[in-house]
């Protein structure tokens, strides 16, 4: 592996090492940003006990030599922002509303000859063969349906009580006999 040490160097000012210490310290902090700072930390020119090695730092944090060359490598281009996560790109769906809507119209239509019901392969082959979309994915049909089906704790839900109205709900029923003897016998 190349030596990447001499081409970027982390050199941190007062107020970010302070920072960087503050954010080492809080107890509510993600442990991958406390990593990250730490890193950051221990790689800095102007340590007080010297920049320690890559094999160094990845001991002390418990992350691979290549992991704390990239943490460097991010810091020198985008400076403290890395402690944050940076959000992934979004991909746009395949199945906009005109694909959702061809699609619950095929699940509300009859199933195929020979079928007893609409499969998500089904699904997705129908709505290859429609021409609706290219390819599409069992999981994202299965999503997509999901969606337009949820209706989690309504009545018509299978876990929810049918609900009863105000004066109509049963109590407890006292019994009209009575137990004489003790349910459980004594030990001795």
């Amino acid at each position: 592996m190349p030596d990447t040490t001499q081409k970027l160097k982390v050199r941190l000012s007062a107020g970010q090492r302070e920072e960087l210490d503050s954010v080492c310290r809080r107890q509510s902090v993600a442990a991958a940003k406390v990593r990250r700072a730490r890193v950051l930390l221990m790689s800095d020119e102007a340590h007080p006990e010297g920049r320690r090695r890559d094999w160094e730092i990845a001991e002390a944090v418990g992350l691979s030599e290549r992991q704390v060359v990239r943490i460097r490598q991010q810091f020198v281009r985008s400076g403290v922002a890395i402690l944050e996560r940076q959000p992934r790109p979004s991909v746009p769906g395949k199945l906009d509303g005109a694909a959702e809507a061809h699609l619950i119209t095929l699940c509300c239509s009859a199933a195929p000859d020979g079928r007893d019901r609409w499969t998500l392969q089904l699904l997705c082959d129908a709505l290859a063969r429609l021409k609706v979309v290219e390819s599409v994915c069992p999981e994202t049909v299965r999503k997509c349906i999901k969606k337009t089906n949820s209706n989690r704790g309504g009545p018509s839900g299978s876990a929810s009580r049918k609900p009863t109205a105000p004066g109509l709900s049963r109590g407890w029923k006292m019994s009209s006999t009575s137990t004489r003897k003790p349910t459980t016998r004594g030990t001795r």
